[in-house]
């Protein structure tokens, strides 16, 4: 198969991946090189192979049952569980908006002048009305150009001059300096392995399912299994990989210039990129500002779309960005209460640099009880048909439940 085919196959798992790098993302990986320099670097090489098959797992259930993964999560868990964790979805995915969106508003402001709430509200109100009034297959479209944007980040380390020998330690060599550390690692692994990330790309085959009338779920239609399984992990691998690679260009370029210069302490959007200015200087401070609003605006609609998804595939109403809000009216109204309680957080006194870093650390926490019930559903016949997940997958997806429960329990266990 040439490279040209094999582009075609990515879509989901790269806006999925793109999306793991939201101003949440960029706030946490920020503060761990300004903290940590290369010495948290390792958890990224431990993530990658772990969040693959996490974000395989959550497309296999999609695109096999052709329902999302809440509506698959009531079929291993008690139904009130399962209202719980949509309920915390929701409550973690409007925090981590409003946060995103915060830091978005005072990126732009730091670029262009001008007062940050009226860019936040802008911002806001241009992703609310994209997702509204523009149909899936042209809206996915568009996410997929925009993780472009990405490329800043790694773009950061040609402006500015990096210690390879202590990249390349920090990556194979792991280290804990205490329990600031352990909490950095926590939310690392909260913002790269999150909730709703699961959720988005299950929804994300349900609906390349209905796009295309000759697509069926694999349990109705087992012929298509080669070619569109072998297609999610082509996409889910690459997805993640781009994923994991500006996660790294972060925490190295904050590592390089931040922490080498004594400025461990990032309070807000604001620190992070006028630190970096007298550092690396102008280019290095547009490059990361801007790249604050861009993944912002991929990201915000993800979390928004998939606390969207969640509450009506519980409440068994219709969810798709392909429908009119008029025949989706559930849907659209979870998404607008989100985004409005998201701007509305922004009048807030929390820091959204600090709002970020600990909405990482809650979805780290909040993700061990959803993904042990992924796993259940991927590994039960009776949902998945003749397509339950492979012997690999259910190790690394299980291996990741353990490291995000570990994680999670050394932090809350550990003393200050």
């Amino acid at each position: 198969m040439s490279l040209a085919d094999r582009l075609k196959w990515i879509g989901p798992g790269l806006v999925t991946g793109a999306a793991d790098d939201d101003p949440s993302g960029i706030a946490t990986y920020s503060q761990a090189g300004a903290q940590f320099g290369t010495g948290l670097m390792w958890t990224m090489t431990l993530a990658y192979p772990l969040m693959v098959a996490v974000q395989l797992a959550s497309a296999r259930v999609g695109r096999v049952t052709g329902d999302g993964l809440a509506r698959s999560l009531k079929e291993v868990m008690p139904r009130w569980l399962v209202i719980a964790l949509v309920a915390l979805l929701f409550v973690a995915n409007t925090i981590n908006i409003g946060a995103d969106l915060a830091a978005m508003g005072e990126a732009s402001a730091l670029v262009v002048g001008g007062g940050k709430h009226a860019f936040t509200v802008g911002l806001a109100l241009l992703s609310l009305l994209l997702q509204l009034y523009v149909p899936y297959h042209r809206y996915s479209h568009y996410l997929k150009w925009l993780t472009l944007v990405l490329l800043a980040y790694v773009a950061l380390l040609l402006v500015v001059k990096v210690d390879w020998a202590a990249a390349v330690r920090g990556l194979v060599v792991p280290t804990i300096a205490g329990h600031g550390a352990l909490i950095a690692i926590v939310a690392i692994f909260g913002t790269t392995i999150s909730p709703y990330l699961f959720f988005w790309q299950a929804a994300q085959e349900v609906e390349e399912l209905e796009q295309d009338a000759e697509r069926e779920p694999l349990t109705e239609e087992a012929s298509q299994a080669r070619d569109a399984l072998k297609r999610i992990r082509w996409d889910t691998i690459v997805g993640m990989a781009v994923s994991n690679i500006v996660a790294l260009a972060i925490i190295l370029g904050t590592a390089t210039t931040l922490h080498a210069a004594g400025k461990t302490d990032i309070q807000s959007a604001a620190d992070a990129a006028q630190a970096l200015k007298p550092l690396a200087g102008s280019l290095a401070f547009v490059t990361f500002s801007l790249g604050i609003v861009g993944t912002g605006l991929l990201a915000v609609p993800v979390l928004a779309g998939s606390s969207g998804y969640a509450v009506c595939e519980v409440g068994g109403w219709r969810a798709s960005l392909e429908r009119k809000p008029s025949r989706a009216i559930a849907f659209y109204s979870v998404i607008t209460l989100g985004m409005l309680l998201g701007v509305a957080i922004d009048w807030s006194p929390i820091s959204p640099m600090k709002a970020l870093f600990w909405s990482a650390v809650i979805n780290g926490v909040a993700a061990v009880p959803i993904l042990v019930g992924l796993m259940l559903v991927v590994s039960e016949r009776h949902i998945m048909g003749h397509f339950t997940a492979p012997r690999s997958l259910k190790f690394f997806g299980w291996l990741a439940t353990a490291v995000m429960g570990i994680a999670a329990i050394a932090m809350i266990a550990m003393p200050g």
